[in-house]
């Protein structure tokens, strides 16, 4: 199930029947029936990858290249990137997962906006996940490296059977990473956060794009998905990428409500996510280390602004954040905008 529910690892035979009926049960409750269960081998420490597909009634599958969705916690996403560092450094891995993804996404006569998920292992092997049928909250990064708009596509498929984009015209440029801002407070296990959102600040700029639909006095209700918006920055190599993505995160202001912002900023400024040197496991295993770094600058920031407080009113010491506040869902800069026709 979604978020990684469902999914045990057993260590031993022993430990395997016992999990089988929690997980058999588990699957009862969330899809009816008696519950399938499925037994994979353990691949440790690998990588997430995923290619996005978009195919047409008649058969014909456009390929839009792969993302990397490694970086996750209780195996939900929280920061992709298009391409995916890896498939950049292992020779051949790209061509292999186009032509895995291809070839799935041809036989069963695919005709929608797609994604084939696979993880990758030390020596560069790759096994299939599962195709997600459906638009994935992280296409923002594909369209941006593409050109392509993947929400027009689909329905342009649906509509009139036909996708407007040729294989030979779909390229890959530059470089897009997207962090996920979640409502949720990492220094209370992650628990689902609630409110009104008191202060709204979104980053602004060319090469920034942020997917959200909040508003000053909007409620954050945690029954639902607790995700907020997606700041997703653009560059023309993966170190530009993470700078603006940086830059982006650092003006980001959402008051009234705790999220993992704090979290996000201190993971885009580690190395070892500058070096793209990470796998499915590596952001648990440093999270205690990121919040840890996070406490200290929050604490600093409460002890700068007490000190800054008396010297100017409450109604000018934010005045600056609303200039580039754009309320609803917005599109902040398409990148291929200067490019002409792209």
């Amino acid at each position: 199930a979604g978020g990684g529910r469902g999914i045990r690892v057993a260590e031993s035979p022993g430990e395997a029947g016992k999990l089988y009926r929690v997980v058999a049960r588990e699957a009862g409750l969330g899809f009816g029936g008696e519950g399938v269960v499925y037994v994979e081998r353990l691949l440790e420490r690998p990588r997430h990858l995923e290619v996005q597909v978009l195919g047409e009634p008649g058969g014909r599958v456009l390929y839009l290249y792969e993302r990397e969705c490694s970086l996750q916690r209780r195996r939900q996403k929280v920061v992709e990137e298009a391409p995916s560092p890896l498939a950049e450094r292992v020779r051949g891995l790209r061509e292999r997962l186009r032509d895995y993804a291809l070839l799935l996404a041809e036989a069963v006569g695919y005709d929608n906006a797609g994604t084939i998920e696979f993880l990758v292992d030390s020596s560069g092997e790759a096994f299939f996940i599962e195709a997600n049928t459906r638009l994935q909250v992280e296409h923002g990064v594909t369209e941006m490296v593409t050109g392509v708009d993947i929400v027009k596509g689909q329905l342009l498929a649906a509509a009139r059977g036909r996708v407007p984009y040729r294989q030979e015209d779909i390229q890959l440029r530059g470089w897009a990473i997207e962090a996920r801002v979640y409502a949720e407070d990492p220094w209370n296990g992650f628990a689902a956060t609630s409110g009104r959102v008191e202060r709204l600040r979104l980053p602004w700029g060319p090469w920034v794009r942020v997917d959200h639909a909040l508003e000053e006095g909007a409620p954050v209700n945690p029954r639902y998905d607790t995700l907020l918006a997606k700041v997703i920055a653009f560059g023309s190599t993966r170190g530009e990428a993470v700078a603006r993505l940086e830059a982006a995160l650092s003006e980001t202001v959402i008051g009234g409500v705790e999220t993992n912002l704090d979290l996000l900023r201190g993971l885009v400024r580690s190395p070892w996510f500058r070096e793209a040197s990470f796998d499915t496991t590596t952001l648990e295993e440093r999270l205690e280390m990121l919040l840890e770094d996070a406490e200290r600058l929050r604490s600093l920031a409460a002890a700068i602004a007490s000190k800054l407080a008396p010297a100017a009113p409450a109604s000018a010491a934010y005045a600056g954040e609303h200039l580039h506040q754009a309320p609803g869902a917005a599109w902040h800069g398409w990148p291929w905008e200067a490019w002409g026709p792209w």
